[in-house]
This record gives structure tokens, sequence and C-alpha cells, in this order.
């Protein structure tokens, strides 16, 4: 069971990393759904219900916001997240770090159906990602963690990219040898 945790945590790192390097809002949805797909399998076999849950949602959040992004599918991912919670929290009666993981999930529905710009995307995300990395620390998640590291990273390292691409672009081209004779 515990290689299955790990075969999977694996999958949704590779997946999403590569998710992350997508250039356009629906490539990235997609990719990312496979990814937190495979993350939502991991946290399941390792006992973690509230991620394993709000990241299935995720994944379905991720391949209905390919084609609607109206208030009411927004809506409605709310009310399941919020659901999910609840019923975790007054039926279950699971542990108060649910709220973490479960907070992580709206910060990520509302960003994945609203934002249409993958850099808006990725600022927002970089909250989500600390509230997951909090959460899988507390679960005991080394995937979950290095999941976390590796998205902050990729957001960095993209955001960094598009902010050197835009000043080189404010500059103009770069003068050549034939332009100092």
């Amino acid at each position: 069971m515990e290689y299955a945790a790990y075969l999977f945590g694996a999958l949704a790192l590779i997946t999403n990393f590569i998710g992350y390097r997508q250039n356009t809002i629906n490539r990235y949805r997609l990719v990312a759904a496979f990814a937190l797909a495979f993350l939502s399998v991991h946290f399941f076999i390792l006992g973690a219900m509230a991620a394993g849950i709000s990241l299935a949602l995720g994944a379905v959040r991720n391949i209905v916001a390919m084609r609607y992004r109206q208030r009411w599918i927004l809506y409605f991912f709310i009310a399941l997240n919020i659901g999910f919670c609840l019923f975790e929290w007054f039926v279950l009666q699971n542990s108060a770090w649910l709220f973490v993981a479960y907070t992580s999930a709206l910060i990520f529905t509302v960003g994945s159906i609203v934002l249409e710009s993958a850099q808006s995307i990725r600022r927002w995300f970089i909250a989500a990602e600390l509230l997951g990395m909090v959460y899988a620390l507390s679960v005991g998640s080394v995937f979950g963690v290095l999941f976390n590291i590796s998205n902050l990273t990729s957001i960095g390292l993209k955001l960094l990219s598009e902010r050197r691409r835009a000043a080189a672009t404010k500059k103009g081209p770069v003068a050549s040898a034939q332009d100092w004779q």
C-alpha cells in the first residue's frame, strides 16, 4: 500500500510540474486535473480524507472549468467543498486540519473558475500552495510537501520568466553591432 501512495505521489509531481509550464489556461486546467487526481489517490491511500476529497473535486472542477465558468458552477463547487468540510467536521469528527485543506481548495476553486489569466492564477495559487503544504506536513505526506514545493518553485520561476520577458519588451530590441558603426 505504501508503494502505491509513493507511485501516485510521484505521478502527481511529474504531471503537475508539466501543468505549470502550460501557456494557455485550458491546457493548464487539463494537465492540472490529472495531477490533482493522482494526488487525490495518494492522500486517500494515506487516509487523509480532506485532501483526497478536495483534490478529487479539484480535478473535476478543472475539467468543468475548461468549458463552463458561469457563477453557478463556482457556487456549486464552493458548496461541495463546504459540504464535505462540514460533513468531515461534524459527522466524521476529523481533525481541525481539514479546514486548512478545504481553505486551500476554495482558493483553487475560485481561481480555476473565475480567473482567465494563467499569470493571475499563479499569483493566487501561491497562498493555496502554502496552505496545502501546511496540511501535507500535518498528515505526514512527503509527496504532498514535495508537490507543494514543486508548485511554488514552478510558479516562482514562471512569474520571474514573465517579468523578465516583459522588462525586455519594454526596453525594446538590443542594439546590434551594425548600430554602433
